[in-house]
């Protein structure tokens, strides 16, 4: 007769108990290195996720016969229109590196990178860029010195060649973030830097410059906008004496990182790449009009701050597919005419009431 040895004391024996500490380790690690929190509804997303996978798949099934293994894409209609679809992760890095123009630039600067990271480097640089560091996603495993493949030495390296690259920017708070995104999904430094170049000297002037006034100009155009398309809510805004900074200016300046889930931010980006700054308008204005009735509701300062900061979590936002369909409807019309309008006036008004 076989005799079975059960560990005593009713524990586990250690074995087990390393494999299923292992498994539950892995559990709350997402797939970009980010750990969920504490109370991450697991049910939900594996319903969400089975799902989405299928779509997915399907989206990656038809990306392969689009590109037929070329590293190269022109930007037309159909293009278009699988970007807003999604880009599944193994083409994001080539695609966002064409319809930035960043591929053009790297290919037209071959060795400038590394030139950049050679240069003499400007000590209050090094010193600014080296304090944030471990400030960078805290819970992300890919981001701590412990781990195998840190990315930390890569940050510093793609944060502090822009630096010096685009000296009237040099480092602002918010870019360690999105250089970190980047390099989630390059994996590639050079990559990464024309992509921060794309971003910043293309995409989002002047967001991160020392008087930030293209991040402040739109964040009022925002405002302009919600005046004109969810009045009640701008009326609300105006009672209260709410500044549009005072809600959203980290929405902007992180474009949406640490705001959204990753796999929605990752979406959006696709867009952004794609299309330019006004995505960043669809989605302010999608989860305003959305949560109208939810902001309605506050009665002061505090609780206009609290709504916003509620209308960014919940499955609206963690459904990525159809939010991303949502953006594209619910706002309305958005033209780059009317934005370039609104940010002329905009800009004047402020240069106005900062001279």
């Amino acid at each position: 007769m076989e005799t079975s040895i059960k560990p005593t004391n009713g524990t586990h024996s250690s074995s087990s108990v390393r494999q299923s500490t292992a498994k539950e380790r892995a559990d709350r690690i997402d797939p970009y290195g980010f750990e969920r929190s504490d109370d991450f509804d697991y049910e939900s997303y594996e319903e969400l996720m089975s799902e989405y996978l299928v779509i997915l798949t399907r989206r990656s099934i038809k990306w392969s016969r689009l590109l037929k293994g070329k590293g190269k894409v022109q930007k037309n209609v159909k293009l278009k229109r699988y970007v807003r679809k999604g880009i599944p992760n193994e083409h994001r890095a080539l695609i966002w590196m064409a319809a930035s123009g960043a591929q053009d630039q790297l290919e037209k600067n071959p060795g400038y990178y590394q030139s950049m990271l050679a240069a003499n480097h400007d000590s209050k640089l090094v010193e600014t860029i080296r304090t944030d560091l471990n400030r960078t996603f805290p819970d992300n495993v890919m981001f701590r010195k412990s781990s195998d493949q840190c990315l930390q030495k890569s940050l510093y390296n793609v944060l502090l060649a822009y630096g010096h690259h685009n000296p009237s920017v040099g480092y602002c708070q918010g870019m360690n973030f999105v250089a970190g995104y980047l390099l989630i999904i390059t994996k590639d430094e050079e990559k990464s830097f024309w992509l921060m170049d794309a971003l910043i000297g293309r995409i989002l002037p002047d967001y991160y410059s020392p008087a930030m006034m293209g991040l402040k100009t739109d964040q009022e155009v925002l405002g302009e906008l919600v005046k004109l398309k969810i009045p009640r809510v701008w009326q609300l805004m105006e009672e209260h004496n709410v500044m549009w900074t005072l809600v959203v200016s980290r929405w902007f300046i992180c474009l949406y990182i640490d705001i959204l889930p990753v796999e929605t931010v990752l979406r959006i980006w696709d867009c952004l790449f794609y299309e330019g700054s006004k995505i960043l308008f669809r989605v302010a204005l999608t989860l305003i009009h959305h949560h109208q009735a939810v902001i309605e509701q506050a009665r002061s300062l505090p609780d206009v701050c609290q709504a916003f900061k509620q209308i960014t979590q919940g499955p609206f936002v963690g459904d990525c597919h159809p939010f991303m369909q949502k953006i594209f409807t619910e706002p309305g019309s958005l033209s780059m005419a009317t934005l370039t309008k609104l940010r002329v006036a905009c800009r004047e008004r402020l240069a106005a009431e900062e001279s």
